[in-house]
């Protein structure tokens, strides 16, 4: 049995108030009258989100050390997906992307709590894709990432974040990130713009 993480759960109950502006685009896709083109452009959003941010993750000092991070790759798959559904490589290279750098690992494992979160709903999403719009089934690579390991996902991450909130300021650091992750995230949803730079 997997043990539950504290500082996991501690950042649900802290950042909760950001959790329906964040889940809102996914939930949206689970409409009746969903169709491949809101599917789309919400994979064009995702991408322009989580392709630089997986870069930001591998270039963070010691975060490798913390959590596996080519198993939380999922952008190439996005690309995949968004091949599939008719966009060339020339339109997905100029793509908008939101860039951010973090300093330290609890700045990247902030943000990759808020980027990890909307795995929990993709199963369901995937399901209810291919019930309306069969067509799409050979493009949910990227919601099918987690498929069968999204506990054993949300657990490394538990442990890594349970390693660094261990001391206080860091715990802290952590918090504040999430803050920001959120609220980047959500504008990036509303603009397609976002926080460049972490700061604590």
């Amino acid at each position: 049995m997997q043990r539950l993480s504290r500082t996991l759960i501690h950042l649900n109950v802290v950042t909760r108030e950001h959790h329906a502006a964040a889940d809102a685009p996914w939930l949206d896709l689970m409409g009746a009258t969903v169709s491949q083109r809101a599917y789309t452009a919400h994979l064009i959003k995702m991408y322009g989100f989580e392709a630089p941010l997986e870069s930001a993750f591998h270039y963070t000092p010691g975060l490798a050390a913390l959590v596996d991070l080519r198993a939380r790759m999922r952008a190439g798959l996005i690309v995949q997906d968004l091949m599939r559904l008719g966009l060339g490589p020339a339109r997905i290279a100029q793509l908008k992307q939101h860039f951010v750098t973090f300093s330290a690992p609890a700045e990247a494992l902030g943000w990759m709590y808020v980027a990890e979160r909307s795995t929990l709903l993709h199963g369901a999403i995937r399901r209810h894709l291919a019930q309306r719009i069969p067509d799409i089934a050979a493009a949910s690579a990227y919601l099918s990432a987690y498929d069968g390991v999204v506990a054993a996902r949300w657990s490394d991450l538990g442990n890594a974040l349970d390693t660094i909130a261990q001391v206080p300021s860091v715990k802290r650091q952590l918090l504040r990130a999430a803050h920001q992750g959120f609220l980047a995230l959500c504008e990036w949803y509303r603009d397609g713009v976002a926080l460049r730079s972490v700061g604590t």
